[in-house]
């Protein structure tokens, strides 16, 4: 059994609470990461994601709490689990005076199982030349770099701390398809931070919101994207509103806007049969339900932080 008390976790946060001086980074979050799958935190900057990324790397120990890699905790056990951890700061970490060719070198011994063909193999594959100085490469090929020398041992577990910030479209989609074939390949464990939501959104197992340092979701992506629903509908009388509050609150509606077109609320415990009591109510015309996009949910629950039941 782990500390956490779950014995299959290849990461997770149990209680974990972060503060510098009186703000508090991440207010007594408790997540798990499962083998095998692609957890992606999502939040606003300063919503708490890279305090909590240093604690599961072992760089910073939380306040409360504690963070787990493999079962063990993360700051007294680092220097034994990270062995099996591959990870990819916000900001690519190598030296900009060492080429790439010099970085693979420096890190090939440190790890008993470093792919240095593979590394090698990546970095031709995406036009990272091997004897340009780190701070010469483009944002893309810095990640590109970074990307390749995390997965280079083999990592159980690959952390990525949003990977594709400042890259262009095209390097992104190269970033992800690159992660998508790894994944494929070997079933890595992946935790990673993002603000790219549309690219996440092709890969994520599981999905967690941070609010101002508090986790308000943690949940399958795919039951998230199944009870969040954009709704649509008119009333007759026009103020027929106030008298849907029971038919709205079941369906867990997160704010209601009125425009010319009618009505508008994002249900966040959508249900076929109470939309359809909504639907039936005397005065209530044109009612429709549609799908959200990760970005609208994430959008909607960052506006109605405090509706948002877990």
């Amino acid at each position: 059994m782990s500390e956490t008390g779950n014995s299959h976790a290849v990461a997770g946060f149990d209680g974990v609470t972060v503060r510098y001086g009186r703000t508090v980074a991440a207010d007594a979050v408790t997540l798990t990461v499962g083998p095998g799958c692609v957890y992606a935190l999502l939040g606003r900057n300063g919503a708490g994601k890279s305090s909590l990324v240093r604690c599961l790397l072992g760089q910073q120990k939380p306040e409360t709490g504690r963070a787990t890699l493999f079962g063990e905790d993360a700051w007294r056990s680092r220097r034994r689990v990270m062995a099996r951890v591959g990870a990819l700061p916000e900001e690519p970490d190598v030296p900009p005076e060492m080429t790439a060719a010099e970085a693979v070198a420096f890190c090939a011994p440190l790890y008993p199982a470093f792919d240095r063909a593979g590394v090698e193999g990546r970095l031709e594959r995406f036009g990272v030349p091997a004897n340009v100085p780190a701070g010469r490469l483009s944002k893309g090929q810095k990640a590109q770099l970074g990307l390749a020398l995390a997965l280079a041992p083999r990592p159980d577990l690959l952390v990525l701390d949003d990977p594709t910030l400042g890259l262009d479209a095209v390097a992104r989609k190269e970033l992800y398809e690159e992660l998508l074939g790894e994944l494929a390949d070997r079933g890595t464990t992946v935790f990673l931070t993002t603000h790219d939501l549309a690219g996440v959104e092709t890969i994520a197992d599981r999905v967690g919101v941070l609010v101002d340092g508090r986790l308000v979701l943690d949940e399958e992506l795919e039951a998230l994207k199944g009870r969040f629903r954009r709704l649509r509908f008119g009333t007759a009388p026009a103020d027929a509103a106030p008298g849907l509050d029971g038919e709205l609150a079941e369906l867990g509606a997160l704010g209601l806007a009125r425009g010319g077109w009618g009505l508008e609320t994002v249900a966040s415990r959508f249900d076929e049969t109470a939309f359809g009591r909504l639907c039936a109510r005397p005065g209530v015309v044109g009612a429709e339900a549609s799908g959200m996009s990760l970005e609208e949910i994430f959008i909607a629950v960052n506006t109605n932080a405090g509706e948002v039941a877990r």
